[in-house]
């Protein structure tokens, strides 16, 4: 049982026609910059959603691929070979003031889906401009990590090992826009949260914490010891902990950045803490300690009753899993009030949850497309 923060797809651009702004030396390099366009304009029309395309159509174009998100997921990886290979070009050419004007000429505009005034706009949703095209980078990648993240939520309930590779796989592709895209990227001061390192770096650990719930809810599956258990939940705790200490910074940074993210993050570490302690008090339990185990309970409610999620869906599962926990310990008080009578030690007194992390993300590795790209500079 799962929580899940949805709509980091819900990006917009702004269209892009490259061979209207950079000046191609010879008709190779026009055909690359029209087919660069032609692959940027399919990504448009997909997320702004202005595609008249049919599903039957969209299926055909994509070889037989069934899913919308496994559509979309295919043309970002279609685009993102010739975006890597024209930004290879325009290092080659330093700080040529041709280049650097084409580049601003592009007008790279992108929305956010991070921000609260971008959920709250009247007019519509607000466009970022950063005249770089390490910024188109970022954000095309960013937008990939959330597909192949949006992916693994779609095929939950039907292959969890699919959907923790996925995850592992998300988490990849922010950490290579943390490491090796955004650092490139110019000090704007006006851009998104999605084209900063430290949200990047959020969203990598925010994927590993779900990659590794997943994990949990195999093993679950499977019937492991309860021991084990309680790591894998505690681990997810762990993740979500140091998503938790960055995100506090990044709000002081930016202080536009939606608070809902903040609450997933909140309120996922609160109920994997909570199935922790679960597992913990079954063990505590079956040792004979019926006493520490309803210590262990009490105080893992008590905690998950002050962190309430505010959004609905989040809240319905969240209070299943504490109706869970609350009936495991009015059985406990039963059974220790007529049979055990053992004492309730303090807070101090309970054992501390240990953590396990057996998941790691899955290094994304760039296509590398080497055409030659000739201008008129």
């Amino acid at each position: 049982m799962m929580i899940c923060y949805t709509g980091l797809t819900k990006l917009k651009m702004k269209p892009i026609v490259y061979q209207n702004v950079l000046l191609a030396s010879d008709s190779g390099t026009l055909e690359q910059l029209k087919e660069l366009s032609s692959k940027r304009k399919a990504i448009e029309e997909s997320f702004n959603e202005t595609s008249y395309v049919t599903d039957a159509i969209a299926r055909e174009i994509s070889g037989g691929l069934t899913s919308h998100c496994e559509q979309d997921t295919q043309k970002l990886e279609h685009y993102l070979p010739l975006l890597e290979n024209l930004i290879r070009h325009v290092n080659m050419k330093g700080k040529n003031h041709q280049m650097i004007c084409w580049i601003a000429n592009l007008r790279i505009r992108w929305s956010s889906v991070l921000t609260s005034s971008s959920i709250f706009h009247i007019k519509g949703p607000k466009f970022y401009q950063v005249n770089d095209i390490y910024f188109e980078l970022g954000m095309i990648l960013f937008l990939y990590g959330a597909m192949l993240r949006e992916r693994a939520l779609e095929i939950l309930s039907s292959d969890l090992v699919q959907s923790a590779t996925l995850f592992r796989k998300a988490a990849g592709v922010y950490n290579y826009l943390a490491q090796d895209v955004l650092t490139h990227l110019i000090q704007a001061k006006d851009r998104p949260p999605e084209a900063t390192c430290r949200m990047s770096s959020i969203l990598s650990l925010i994927c590993l914490a779900e990659a590794q719930a997943v994990t949990a809810r195999k093993a679950e599956e499977s019937g492991k010891t309860g021991g084990l258990l309680a790591k894998l939940h505690y681990g997810v705790t762990e993740f979500l902990n140091e998503a938790t200490d960055a995100l506090q910074v990044a709000t002081k940074e930016c202080k536009d950045i939606s608070s809902r993210l903040l609450d997933y993050v909140l309120s996922c570490k609160t109920l994997h803490e909570l199935k922790c302690y679960k597992y913990i008090a079954d063990g505590l339990k079956n040792d004979g300690k019926i006493g520490v185990a309803l210590g262990v309970l009490r105080r893992a409610l008590a905690n998950a009753k002050k962190s309430m999620p505010k959004d609905e869906s989040w809240r319905s599962v969240f209070k299943q899993v504490v109706d869970d926990v609350s009936v495991q310990l009015r059985k406990y008080e039963h059974e220790n009030e007529f049979v055990w009578r053992e004492n309730v030690p303090c807070n101090d007194e309970l054992p501390s949850p240990q953590a396990v992390k057996i998941v790691t993300l899955i290094p994304y590795l760039p296509q590398k497309w080497e055409r030659t790209l000739v201008f008129k500079l």
